[in-house]
């Protein structure tokens, strides 16, 4: 049974990853900041889940990334882009909308 639990937390966690990081990139990022701030938030995820995520949604054009060095070494940072900040309103939406509902399903529990 704790395996059956852990899958499913597993399944809604991975759904709501890319909007808990979209809500987080109005400043630039690079990985590591990011993984933090998820985690001060109670949100945590391991690198080698975000970084091919955030490559992923950059691909789709909601974030852009710009390399910086600080000191000697080179950091890839993340800004969300003007589609992300429309995308992540109606995901924002939709959220709510379910919500709602799985309030009223759950009983207000």
């Amino acid at each position: 049974m704790n395996s059956i639990i852990q899958n499913i937390q597993q399944e809604m966690r991975r759904g709501t990853l890319v909007l808990a990081v979209l809500t987080q990139m109005d400043e630039p990022q690079y990985g590591y900041s990011l993984i933090q701030a998820l985690s001060r938030q109670g949100i945590d995820v391991e690198q080698n889940t975000l970084y091919p995520l955030m490559r992923r949604i950059e691909k789709q054009g909601l974030l852009e990334s710009v390399w910086q060095i600080e000191g000697n070494r080179p950091r890839r940072y993340y800004k969300i882009s003007e589609l992300g900040i429309k995308v992540r309103a109606e995901l924002i939406k939709e959220w709510n909308n379910l919500r709602s509902s799985m309030t009223n399903l759950i009983g207000g529990v």
